[in-house]
């Protein structure tokens, strides 16, 4: 059976000794509640909850089929209601939100540390919670003080829940030709009318209420995206009382049959009239819908790192057990009928490779995470300029990167089990169906690749790259001679700084340049990142003479000598050009052999 225990010690180094959070949490107004103690009771118990309550669901869930849909009703997997009451009930919905409105007001950087967890353990169960999440923060951001004291107290309780309903069935990367129509009523709500598809937790069993988040158009609204407002519309209306009133004319139509992630409910939403109720301003629907967008797609980072932690720690688990052949220097164990499979430097590379890139994202998830509480909670103007800047700039390197290697990571953590990681029984195949989405929804990694070339680095000139490269060179500098890491990462700053150079430049003289490098280069800054991660996680560690110091520096030198290979090949491919693939004529895709 399938194992999971949570890196606690792994999480409590990147806290305290990478980030050193409790003097940042300490000198941050909003957070001065917070320390070293509390964080690790927090995560201490969420281990707990993970590992000893969501754990045997996933695999349960996965095999009765998943959530069922009968007449627009939906009936979540066996176990997930009760776990889902006792999620709620310990307060973990609104472990990050304000504690107004009944919430924790816990950073992100210790926030994307739990959800990990929730993440390795049933990333289909994650999805209910984590929608509601993004929705609160929506109507925190954009709505009325009436909307959030009749929402967001429900929101954290977990007696409503939230989704975000933006893909139509023609509509889904262009979102400026959606066809839902909100018609305005005379006592200022709205009829929303259209279909939404893809809509995750659209419908379930798991509480009283479903709170939908709704872009539509209103009559006469400019073309495009401009056009686009957002709309509050529940599955059973809200007396002025707070208490529930008739049934909306809301209903799933049905729900997807996929490839993984078969616990959450994936829902075709067919509004016919529905009252809804406008949030924020007419016509800037898009933007206050990319609110909870941004940390959405974070999330999908983190469900990648808890998937590839799960598949290390059973791949390992497997090769430490598993007797096959013996050691090219001789018999490691020559009391038994054959060594582990450990003893072959080919299983040790697939392992080690998953490790490497598994420690690297969860310290950039926490940076990124520290960034995004320094928008929030700061103060200091200048800070937050810099870190939303920050954030912008990396936020499609947190969805696309770390999803990206955590496929390549789960994809060789299986094979650490030969033939038994394509069996059922092992977990393996489920961790890979369920991983493959987060590469495809909240904007393909193809779409937050463009993003990043785009609207990141092309239209800033390379602004935000430079600041971050600032501060990734006063970092290096900083460190001591000794640690090789130093070089590699001025090195690799470099080298990254002059190929945004080119890129920007060939962009003015070929339009199509962008689109053809952009994966490339999204790689290419997500390796510039978790070379800095290793740099803060080699200065951590140097000087400690404990063996898990010790094997943080050897795991960076590792990472540096091994996988950071592949950035050259990255760099090159950048600079190859877009002949090679837009020569090819339109015919040539359809023609038959």
């Amino acid at each position: 059976m399938p194992i999971y225990n949570a890196p606690l010690k792994d999480m409590d180094f990147i806290l305290n000794d990478v980030f050193k959070a409790e003097q940042f949490w300490q000198s941050t107004e909003g957070l001065a509640h917070l320390d070293q103690a509390t964080a690790n009771a927090i995560l201490e118990e969420m281990a707990k909850f993970s590992k000893n309550v969501i754990l045997d669901l996933n695999r349960s869930s996965d095999e009765e089929g998943g959530a069922q849909f009968n007449n627009g009703e939906v009936t979540t997997p066996k176990g997930f209601k009760a776990a889902f009451e006792q999620y709620a009930q310990g307060g973990w919905i609104g472990l990050g939100a304000s504690e107004e409105w009944g919430g924790q007001g816990m950073p992100k950087m210790l926030t994307v540390l739990a959800d990990e967890m929730i993440w390795a353990t049933n990333p289909s169960f994650m999805l209910y919670p984590l929608l509601t999440v993004g929705a609160g923060m929506a109507i925190d951001q954009a709505g009325t003080q009436a909307q959030k004291e009749a929402y967001l107290p429900k929101f954290y309780t977990g007696e409503w829940s939230g989704t975000m309903c933006l893909t139509e069935p023609h509509s889904g990367t262009d979102l400026g030709i959606i066809k839902t129509k909100a018609e305005p009523n005379e006592d200022g709500s709205y009829n929303i009318t259209g279909t939404k598809i893809f809509i995750t937790s659209g419908e379930h069993d798991l509480c009283e209420n479903i709170i939908h988040l709704v872009l539509a158009k209103t009559p006469g609204a400019p073309a495009g995206s401009r056009g686009i407002s957002m709309f509050i519309v529940p599955k059973f209306l809200v007396n002025a009382d707070g208490s529930l009133g008739e049934r909306n004319t809301v209903a799933a139509g049905s729900i997807e049959h996929k490839m993984g992630i078969k616990g959450s409910a994936t829902c075709v939403m067919n509004f016919d009239a529905a009252k809804g109720y406008m949030i924020g301003k007419e016509n800037e629907g898009l933007a206050a819908m990319f609110i909870m967008m941004n940390y959405e797609r974070l999330s999908m980072g983190i469900q990648g790192i808890g998937a590839a932690e799960y598949a290390y720690q059973n791949a390992a688990q497997y090769a430490t057990d598993r007797l096959q052949g013996r050691a090219a220097t001789g018999a490691q164990s020559p009391e038994k009928p054959a060594d582990s499979i450990l003893v072959h430097a080919d299983v040790r590379r697939m392992l080690l490779n998953v490790r490497s890139n598994n420690e690297a994202s969860r310290a950039f998830a926490a940076y990124v995470g520290q960034q995004l509480d320094i928008t929030k909670f700061s103060d200091d103007a200048e800070a937050v300029k810099k870190a939303n800047n920050r954030v912008a700039l990396l936020t499609p390197i947190a969805k696309a990167f770390l999803t990206d290697k955590a496929l390549e990571s789960t994809l060789e953590a299986q094979m650490c089990f030969g033939g038994h990681g394509y069996i059922r029984e092992w977990g393996m195949e489920q961790c890979i169906r369920d991983l493959r989405i987060s590469q495809i929804y909240e904007g393909t990694n193809g779409i937050q690749a463009l993003d990043l070339i785009g609207r990141k680095t092309i239209k800033t000139a390379g602004g935000f790259l430079a600041e971050y490269l600032e501060e990734i060179r006063a970092f290096a500098n900083g460190l001591d001679d000794s640690l090789s890491i130093k070089a590699v990462s001025l090195d690799i700053a470099a080298q990254t700084e002059q190929l945004t150079q080119f890129i920007v430049e060939q962009s003015k003289q070929n339009p199509d340049f962008s689109s053809a490098v952009a994966v490339d280069y999204l790689h290419v800054v997500g390796m510039l990142s978790f070379v800095y991660m290793y740099a803060r996680i080699a200065a951590a560690a140097q000087g400690q003479t404990d063996s898990f110091y010790q094997n943080k520096l050897a795991l960076a030198q590792y990472y540096s000598n091994k996988v950071l290979a592949d950035f050259a090949a990255r760099v090159q491919r950048v600079k190859s050009g877009t002949d090679v693939m837009m020569d090819f004529s339109a015919e040539y895709f359809t023609a038959q052999s």
